[in-house]
C-alpha cells in the first residue's frame, strides 16, 4: 500500500500546484452558490411604482408613505390623471401603478370604507402577482390599523392586470426563450468557424489572400445572417400561432430588431472562434458561456429588480436584457422604437464592441 499511497500524495501535490484546477474545483462552487443564492429568490426589493393620487389627503399621504417606507417599493413618478397610466407603463420602468379615488380620506371617514386600484404591468405574470400581494398585504395592515381607531369598515383594493390580465405565463417565457435561442443558435454556428479552418488547414489559404481580417470575418458572418433570420422567422411564427403571443406592435421593426440581435450573437460567436483553438472548446464555450447567462442574469427568468447592486450592474452588461425589454415592447406591449431607443443602441454599441474585438483578435499569422 505505501507506493498506492505515495501515488495519492503525488497527485494532491500535483492538482495544488495546479491553479486552474483549483479554480474550477473551489472557486466555481463558491461563484454557483452566491450567484443562484441571490438570483434564486422570491421576495421583491426597492420596485418602481407610480402614483395617481386623485385625492391627496392625510390618509393618502401616510399610505404612499408606508409603502416607500416597506422597502419593497419606490416611488418614481406621480401621476396627476389617469390617461398618463399607459404612457408610464409602455417606458418600461414602472412596474405598477397605485391609484386612489378622489375624497379616499372623506369616504374612508365618512362611509368607512374607500377603494385604490392597483394596476400592474402583468407581462412578466408571476412578478405581478407578487407586486400586487405585497401592496395590498401592506394597505390592508395600514387599514387594520386604521380600523381599530376609527371603525371603518376598510380599504378596498381594486386589481387590474394590463398586458396578460388572465396571467397566461406564455407572455412571460416565449420573449426569453426568443432571446436565448437566437443567441445560442447564431453564436454556436459562428463560433467554430475560423477554429474549423485552422482545424482543417485551409487557414494558410485565407492567410494568403488579399482579404482583410474585417473581409473575412464579414464573409463567415453574412451566410449566417440569412439561415438565422430563417431561425428569427420560425420562432416568431410558432409564438404566434402556437403560443397565441400576439404581435402588438410594428412586425417591421421586429425584424429589424431581430436582425440586429442576430448580428450581435454572430459577432459574438466569432469573437469566441478567434480566441480558441478547438471546434469543442468553441462549442463548449458558446453553450455553457453564454446559456447560463442569458437564463440567469437577463430577466427571463429572474426578476432583475430583486437582484443585489452588483448583479444588476452585471445583468447591464448582457445583450440578452435589453433584446428581451424589445421583444416584450413590441410583441406585448405594441410600444414603437420611441420607447425602446436606449435598448436599440445599446444592442448596436455591443455589436460595434464585438465585432471590433473579433477583427482584432483575428490574427492573420499561423500560431
Amino acid at each position: 500500500m505505501k507506493p498506492f499511497w505515495g501515488f495519492v500524495k503525488k497527485e494532491f501535490y500535483h492538482i495544488l500546484r495546479d491553479k486552474r484546477t483549483l479554480i474550477v474545483i473551489l472557486g466555481i462552487p463558491i461563484v454557483e452558490m452566491l450567484l443562484f443564492g441571490f438570483v434564486l429568490t422570491n421576495e421583491i426589493k426597492e420596485v418602481n411604482v407610480a402614483v395617481c393620487d386623485l385625492s391627496k389627503d392625510d390618509i393618502t399621504r401616510e399610505i404612499i408613505q408606508k409603502l416607500e417606507g416597506s422597502g419593497y417599493f419606490k416611488v418614481k413618478k406621480h401621476l396627476s390623471n389617469l390617461r398618463e397610466v399607459e404612457a408610464t407603463f409602455k417606458n418600461g420602468e414602472i412596474k405598477e401603478v397605485i391609484v386612489f379615488e378622489q375624497h379616499f380620506g372623506s369616504k374612508l371617514q365618512k362611509e368607512g370604507n374607500a377603494s385604490v386600484q392597483l394596476i400592474s404591468d402583468a407581462s412578466d405574470a408571476n412578478f405581478s402577482n407578487l407586486v400586487v400581494n405585497y401592496t395590498s398585504a401592506i394597505i390592508a395592515r395600514y387599514a387594520h390599523d386604521l380600523n381599530k381607531a376609527s371603525n371603518s369598515s376598510g380599504i378596498i383594493p381594486q386589481i387590474r392586470m394590463i398586458y396578460n390580465p388572465n396571467l397566461e405565463g406564455v407572455y412571460f417565457f416565449v420573449p426569453g426563450i426568443i432571446a436565448l435561442i437566437l443567441m445560442l443558435i447564431s453564436a454556436l454556428m459562428t463560433s467554430a468557424s475560423i477554429v474549423r479552418e485552422k482545424e482543417m488547414g485551409t487557414m494558410e489559404v485565407l492567410l494568403v489572400s488579399p482579404l482583410r481580417p474585417f473581409h473575412i470575418i464579414a464573409g463567415k458572418v453574412l451566410p449566417y445572417v440569412a439561415l438565422s433570420l430563417l431561425n428569427a422567422i420560425a420562432v416568431l411564427l410558432m409564438s404566434y400561432f402556437v403560443f397565441q403571443l400576439p404581435v402588438k406592435g410594428s412586425l417591421l421593426l421586429l425584424m429589424v430588431e431581430c436582425l440586429l440581435y442576430i448580428l450581435l450573437a454572430l459577432s459574438l460567436g466569432i469573437l469566441i472562434s478567434t480566441v480558441t483553438n478547438s471546434q469543442l472548446v468553441a462549442m463548449l464555450l458558446s453553450l455553457v458561456g453564454l446559456m447560463l447567462p442569458t437564463i440567469l442574469l437577463s430577466g427571463f427568468i429572474f426578476p432583475i429588480e430583486n437582484m443585489p447592486k452588483i448583479l444588476q450592474w452585471l445583468c447591464a452588461i448582457l445583450p440578452p436584457k435589453y433584446f428581451i425589454i424589445v421583444i416584450k415592447s413590441i410583441m406585448i406591449k405594441g410600444t414603437g422604437l420611441q420607447y425602446i431607443w436606449f435598448e436599440t443602441i445599446m444592442l448596436v454599441l455591443f455589436t460595434i464592441l464585438f465585432m471590433g474585438l473579433s477583427i482584432k483578435k483575428f490574427n492573420v499569422r499561423l500560431a
